[in-house]
């Protein structure tokens, strides 16, 4: 039987592609929705001081911390405190309508204010982190599943390899695609997440099968491809070429991607010796 080797010689423990442009929108989104939320419980504090006794406004403001930092992670939650400190000290401390402190009382709650605010975020958007790790790891699992149920069906060679890219988009975030070597050429025989390969993409893509070494995104002597490739050897003598794009994911870096690479490598290994077209 046919051998395959997935060669990442050289690139261990690197994946840190260039986060997408989404990202920056996802974090005004969370910045805008910080400042929405303190104005909300400056709302709610300014109708509780006249309708209701209430002890201790400060404490309204530790509600938007909260969600914020549930929602939309630590650095959003961090304005959201800054916020909301700013905002119980201008309006509900006197002198009002000033960042002046006039009694050592008052102090005191602003001090508290920033404390259990600070706490609240990190016991949150910790709680945010854990949570989103758990999906993204489901989320992987079921890529691999899914290509594993079509190399196990014994599906037809294109249709590997497109459960295969699909795969490689999923796990990674990002666009993602598969090249094959047909008559002494490379080119994409599924794509996934939008891929779209530029000229300096394929040339890189070409060198990491001829070299048998992975390339990385932006880094010489490919400075200008966008995509990272991983060469994979598959029956027949022939090469592929797994590719993926700048992810999606915040800190643009996935944990034990050579892992994940040499599965999807493995499983589109087993799958073309197997394939039926």
């Amino acid at each position: 039987m046919a051998t395959s080797t997935l060669n990442v010689t050289g690139q261990r423990g690197r994946r840190d592609a260039p986060a997408a442009p989404g990202g920056a929108a996802s974090s005004l989104l969370g910045y805008g929705v910080a400042l929405l939320a303190v104005a909300g419980a400056a709302l709610v504090a300014f109708l509780a001081e006249h309708l209701v006794t209430a002890p201790n406004l400060a404490l309204i403001f530790v509600i938007p911390v909260l969600g914020v930092a549930f929602l939309h992670g630590w650095r959003a939650s961090a304005l959201a405190a800054v916020a909301s400190v700013l905002t119980y000290d201008y309006l509900f401390v006197p002198p009002f309508f000033s960042l002046r402190v006039g009694s050592p009382s008052d102090l005191w709650a602003l001090l508290l204010l920033v404390l259990v605010a600070a706490i609240a975020s990190a016991v949150a958007a910790s709680s945010r982190r854990q949570a989103v790790r758990a999906s993204e790891e489901i989320a992987r699992t079921e890529a691999l599943r899914g290509l594993a149920h079509s190399v196990i069906e014994g599906a037809p060679s294109a249709a590997v390899i497109v459960a295969a890219s699909q795969a490689l988009g999923r796990i990674f975030q990002a666009p993602a695609v598969v090249l094959l070597e047909r008559d002494g050429d490379l080119g994409p025989k599924a794509q996934a997440e939008g891929a779209v390969l530029s000229s300096h993409d394929k040339e890189a893509a070409r060198w990491a099968l001829a070299q048998g070494l992975a390339t990385r995104a932006g880094a010489f002597p490919f400075d200008a491809a966008t995509y990272e490739f991983w060469p994979v050897r598959v029956p027949g003598g022939h090469g592929a070429v797994l590719g993926v794009g700048p992810s999606s994911r915040r800190d643009g870096r996935l944990p034990e991607a050579e892992r994940y690479l040499e599965l999807v490598g493995g499983y589109l290994v087993v799958g073309l010796s197997k394939r039926r077209d």
